[in-house]
């Protein structure tokens, strides 16, 4: 166990998708001496990148499940994860940026602040997480980390400053200016290993006097010390650090570091930094929720004597049960013992305790408050809270973006079933973005997801990992049914047969809601309805929103107001209301203009600037809506607005018109009414599956 909290790192490796974040993380375990041999993220050798333990994600040549490990650097302990940078993944960026105290954003030094970098950014701002910016591939044509450096001013409004200069750039790329020391440093021998130590070049200094005078001003705003000393000009590089780190810990400043990963340059720097600016555990607050207080928010000081709380945040099903993921906020948690399930109330027993090193598992006996580690044999949910039963406090959870994209799966034979409802099993606990249903109608079985990488994905990972065939359909689009204008409702149910019967009248209107979600407001005054049944017919209504007379699409954005009704004395029942409620909704949602919207998906394009035009062209034969276009050293980028049912095959069309060359990434945007052609289309083929069914 490690007891001097300050001397742990917790930290997230996440950026846009290729800007070098596994390779990066592949030399930092090189330089810790964690593995032994530098192998490429699509190794020509067969072995691939560590952290990409998955055969999928060495065939690809991408990350798509986040990887935890450990190491060590020049005293400090420093857990890592690793995330994936594509879009259909971002819930792996989600749960791991939750857990961390702080992260390192990576950036392309030629394409710099791309989609997914905004994305990420987003998401280190929702948990407040202190970021350190490595600019990498620096030794790549048209490198520019100065320019990189103002994007991320202009673009994710941080107050970014160098920290490094570089020297040499592209393929003249040998190391970096450390604007703190004010000592120049080159990477050399077979694996950057051999790192010296020297003046700064001459032709060199006028810059790095300059970005370090941006430094000083820029660090001083947050520390008195600092400014006191530069004024009486005794600025030494302990003040600077500990400047920078605080302004960093305080989400005040974003520092700069540069390098080529790849080609072994700036990596030990960049944890030297990490070491130096990142907040330990007793930097961050963290908070808690009360359940025995009205789920109050309480802090939850990192205390290793503390009572023991743990939040877990991921889950993997392995060959020996499931293996949970587990951060550790107070208190120790050692091998044997039980903890309690706070959202459950179940004791569990901890019957092995391992550290993560990628797929690999080093067995501890125990770990204390900051540290992250992995328990073996626990039934959870991710986003579960575990405490030693002495409190009852539940970390805030995670945040879980909705499915955008759906796919029918059908098993080709019984075998293929029974193994198919297995890998469903497994996958919808470890993922919360993947979600399965069952359409009530047709029997087919649905999964839902990010984005067609992120179901394709599973759907092979259904055939390598349990053997299971599966026939896909072509990808469901989540339509959503709304109305546009105000429509009373006078709805009675009334059934009689032998003994009592069924009766129960409402009076109201439905309306558009302003938050765009489902409100039911009772308005009922003097007991027409009694009290009892007005939740009766709010489930009614609530019964009618999961399929709407249109397409079959949840309905969402309306309010109902209930102003008045009857009920008989003997034959109102809850489900006579309930039935009213229904009637009610059938009766008025035909007369408030019900229209259909569609996902509206939020598209950036990046390619070389001479296909600047087939890309527009591709976006604008999609129902597009170009929102931005710029262009930068002959570097096109263009963000658009496009209908998700337009962006199936997308990649293929894409390619084909710019020979390769771009590429694309997309996220939910909004949802929006489709055109009148288009819904005339849906509501018709909706009308043919029910009379073919």
């Amino acid at each position: 166990m490690i007891s001097d909290l300050s001397k742990i790192r917790n930290i997230g490796i996440s950026a846009h998708i290729d800007s070098g974040k596994t390779t990066l993380t592949e030399r930092i375990l090189f330089y810790t001496d964690r593995i032994h041999a530098i192998h490429d993220v699509r190794g020509k050798d067969g072995v691939g990148a560590k952290m990409d333990s998955m055969e999928l994600e060495r065939e690809r040549g991408i990350t798509i499940q986040s990887a935890a490990t450990f190491c060590e650097w020049k005293d400090n302990f420093i857990n890592i994860i690793d995330t994936p940078g594509h879009v259909d993944f971002t819930i792996e960026v989600e749960r791991a940026l939750r857990v961390l105290d702080g992260a390192v954003l990576v950036l392309c030094s030629v394409a710099g602040v791309q989609s997914q970098s905004l994305t990420v950014d987003r998401q280190m701002r929702r948990y407040n997480v202190p970021r350190l910016a490595f600019v990498n591939k620096c030794d790549r044509q048209g490198a520019d980390p100065i320019r990189v450096m103002n994007q991320i001013r202009e673009k994710l409004n941080q107050n970014a400053v160098m920290i490094q200069i570089p020297i040499g750039l592209e393929e003249k790329h040998e190391g970096v200016v450390d604007l703190i020391t004010m000592r120049a440093h080159r990477f050399t021998g077979e694996n950057g290993e051999i790192i010296s130590d020297e003046e700064i070049p001459a032709d060199l200094m006028d810059m790095a006097q300059e970005y370090r005078e941006y430094l000083l001003d820029a660090a001083s705003m947050f520390d008195d010390d600092l400014m006191e000393a530069m004024m009486e000009e005794t600025v030494t590089e302990e003040l600077i650090v500990a400047a920078v780190r605080k302004a960093t810990i305080s989400l005040k400043l974003c520092p700069v570091l540069l390098g080529s990963a790849y080609k072994n340059k700036g990596v030990q720097k960049l944890l030297d930094a990490v070491s130096s600016l990142l907040p330990c555990p007793t930097d961050v607050p963290n908070i808690g929720l009360d359940l025995d207080n009205d789920e109050a928010e309480q802090l939850v000081p990192s205390d290793s004597e503390g009572p023991f709380i743990g939040l877990a945040f991921k889950l993997e099903d392995g060959r020996y049960g499931q293996l949970t993921y587990l951060r550790i906020y107070s208190g120790t948690l050692t091998k044997g013992e039980f903890i309690t399930n706070t959202r459950s109330g179940k004791k569990v027993k901890c019957g092995r305790l391992v550290r993560m090193h990628s797929d690999e598992k080093e067995e501890i006996d125990d770990a204390g408050a900051g540290d992250i580690v992995a328990l073996f044999g626990v039934d959870c949910f991710s986003g579960d809270t575990f405490t030693d039963g002495k409190v009852n406090i539940a970390m805030t959870s995670i945040h879980v973006p909705d499915a955008v994209i759906s796919l029918t799966v059908t098993p080709k034979d019984n075998q293929a079933q029974a193994n198919m409802s297995k890998a469903i099993q497994r996958f919808t606990k470890e993922d919360p973005t993947f979600r399965v249903h069952v359409d009530k109608e047709t029997g087919e079985t649905i999964i839902s997801g990010m984005g067609e990488l992120h179901l394709e994905v599973y759907t092979e990972r259904m055939k390598r990992e349990y053997g299971c065939e599966v026939e896909v359909s072509p990808p469901r689009v989540s339509y959503r049914e709304t109305i546009t204008k105000y429509a009373d409702y006078n709805y009675t149910h009334r059934k009689q047969t032998g003994g009592s019967g069924q009766f129960g009248r409402v009076i109201g209107h439905i309306e558009p809601s302003e938050t765009g979600e489902y409100e039911f407001e009772d308005k009922i005054f003097g007991g027409s309805i009694p009290k009892e049944f007005i939740g009766s017919v709010d489930k009614g209504f609530r019964a009618m929103m999961a399929k709407g007379p249109l397409i079959g699409a949840k309905v969402v954005g309306f309010k109902c107001q209930l102003n008045d009704g009857s009920f008989h004395a003997v034959d109102s029942s809850d489900n006579a209301f309930q039935a009213a409620g229904r009637g009610a909704f059938r009766q008025a949602y035909g007369l408030a203009h019900p229209v259909v919207m569609e996902p509206i998906m939020k598209v950036t394009l990046e390619g070389p600037a001479e296909f600047h035009g087939p890309m527009v062209t591709t976006l604008m034969q999609r129902r597009g809506m170009i929102t931005g276009s710029t262009e930068n050293e002959g570097y096109s980028e263009v963000e658009a607005e496009v209908p998700l049912s337009e962006m199936f095959g997308y990649s293929t069309a894409l390619r084909s018109s710019t020979q390769g060359k771009a590429e694309f990434s997309m996220e939910f945007a909004r949802y929006s009414k489709v055109p009148n052609n288009v819904q005339d289309e849906l509501i018709k083929a909706y009308q043919d599956e029910k009379k073919s069914s």
